[in-house]
This record gives C-alpha cells, structure tokens and sequence, in this order.
C-alpha cells in the first residue's frame, strides 16, 4: 500500500471541508498513511463578477483540479459532483461516490418564515439559474437577484441585510454548519435540485488501480446509482450551467424513480416528466427521460440557449 496521497480540490471552505473529510476517513482506514492537500483555485473560483450562466463553458470548477491529476501532482479529486460534467478527460475517472448528503436546496431568510411569507418585490439571491427558473415559476412577483460567491460569502451577504432571503443547498449549509434565523427546506416535488447535488465524487487517473483499490470503502451503491440517473438525463440534454437543469432520483429497493426537467430560462416555462425502472438501468434511465422531456419542446429551449453561448 501507497505511504501517501496528495488530493486536490478547490479552495473555498466548503470544498476544504470535503476534501479534509475525505482525508480523515483514509487516515482512519490506513493508519500511517500521509495524506496532502492541493488547493487549487480554478476559473469559476476567479470570476466573480459575471453570473456563472454568462461564463460558458463546462468544467468551471475542476478543469484545473482534474490538470494536476493529469500531471501528477495530485493522486485523488474530491469534488461536488454537481460541478462535474458528464463527460471526463481520457485517463480519468470519477469511480467512486460516497454517500450522498441531502441533495435538495434551503432557502435561508432573517426575517420570512419560509417561501410563502416573503413579500411581493422581495429581493431572493441565487447563483443558479435553475433555482431561478423554479421560483419565477412558483412567485413571479419575486425579485431574484444574481448572487455569487462561496458560500460563507452568500449567507454573510443575507446576515449583512443585501437580500430578503437566498437559496442554497442544504448540503453545503449541513457540512459547514452555516444557518440563518429563519430556514425551510425546499424539495420534491416542488422544487427539484441540480443533478448530484449533495454528492461527492473522487476522480483519479484510470492508470492507477492502487488509488482506486484504496478508495473503495468510501463507495455508496445507493448514491451512485442515483447519482448515474440524474446525470444520464444531465448528459443527454448536454447539460451546463447557462441552462436550468434538474433532477432527482430516489431509490426503493432495486427500483429507481426518477424526475427532471428543463425550464426556459427566459420565460420560466419548465419542461418536465418522470421515470421508473430498474437500479441497474440507472443511466440509461436519465437518458431516456431525457429524450422524453425534449420531446416536449425543451430541445428548442435548449438549442436557443446554446446558440448564445457558443
């Protein structure tokens, strides 16, 4: 067995968080083991100034990490798999997806008792257009307001007065242990999260079959699977982050149901079916669902969009 591991990661608080929790679980397995971490700040982490959706591009937030994989100077990526895109690199893998945390999102307000109570005009920030798309469809008389930033810096932003309410993932806030006074979770079937979000995924190089040995405990059958389905439906639609995507699947069993749906990000109007199947059909599962929500007229909202962006 390999004496050390170098992982790199992003180096905001949360995904430190991550990447710490993943290198105190392999030195609890490996007692010995020395185990670095590689901050690395990548484009999305440096562009703070323009909405993620006007960027373009895919791989925002691990282009560089999965660089230093290539290279050699890192063994293992702990990464948000909501950041990932569908397709890696030749001679990389995400193999491993531990379980998952709460994969829906929380919208955190000083002074509103939930979704329902905020006043027309109230100024709600998100960084997402997905989560924009889902409130214009549920309060079009909000004012949704772009907000970037890691997430200490978002809720900072709403303590500091700057906005009624924001909405963030849950899982974030549970890792970081960050809240509000007033919190209420959003969820299914209301309000869909972004594919694997609440998931981790570790990426190694496919050349390595020591690393990928040494992180199989950390695999989570449940999550991957669920986690293969909404990214099956992400990869079909050729999914980023100029496109308001969403999905979620659940797991009963060796079945699997599966929602998601695309939205027009100019109008809100959403696009939306379900799915069930089997466990071991996970992927295609998503890409089938894929192909019926297209059907519904999501493709030329999909085809518009990236006619802007490429």
């Amino acid at each position: 067995m390999r004496e050390k591991l170098v992982i790199a990661t992003r180096s905001s608080k949360l995904a430190l968080w991550q990447a710490n929790h993943v290198s105190a679980r392999l030195r609890e397995t490996y007692p010995g083991l020395v185990v670095d971490l590689l901050p690395i700040k990548t484009k999305g982490d440096k562009i703070l100034d323009v909405p993620l959706a006007k960027v373009g591009g895919k791989g925002l937030f691990v282009k560089e990490i999965e660089e230093a994989l290539l290279d050699g100077r890192a063994d293992l990526a702990v990464h948000s798999m909501k950041d990932v895109p569908a397709e890696q690199p030749q001679g990389l893998v995400v193999g491993i997806v531990p379980e998952r945390e709460d994969p829906c999102d929380t919208l955190l307000s000083v002074a509103y008792a939930g979704f329902a109570a905020l006043p027309a005009g109230a100024r709600v920030g998100t960084s997402s257009l997905r989560r924009k798309a889902q409130l214009m469809a549920l309060r079009p008389d909000l004012s949704i307001i772009d907000l970037r930033g890691n997430l200490d810096t978002r809720v900072g932003k709403l303590l500091d007065g700057l906005f009624d309410a924001i909405v963030v993932a849950t899982a974030g806030l549970n890792r970081l242990g960050l809240t509000a006074p007033q919190a209420v979770r959003l969820g299914p079937p209301e309000f869909l999260p972004a594919a694997a979000q609440g998931a981790l995924g570790l990426e190694y190089r496919t050349d390595d079959p020591e690393t990928a040995a040494m992180l199989a405990f950390f695999d989570h059958p449940e999550s991957r699977d669920a986690v293969a389905a909404e990214r099956g439906f992400l990869a079909r639609l050729e999914g980023g982050c100029q496109v308001p995507i969403a999905a979620h699947a659940t797991i009963d069993g060796d079945a699997l149901a599966l929602d998601g749906l695309v939205a027009d990000p100019e109008t809100g109007q959403t696009f939306r079916g379900n799915v069930t199947g089997k466990r071991s059909e996970a992927r295609a599962l998503g890409q089938g669902l894929a192909e019926s929500v297209l059907a519904m007229g999501a493709k030329a909202v999909l085809e518009a969009v990236y006619k802007t962006v490429s």
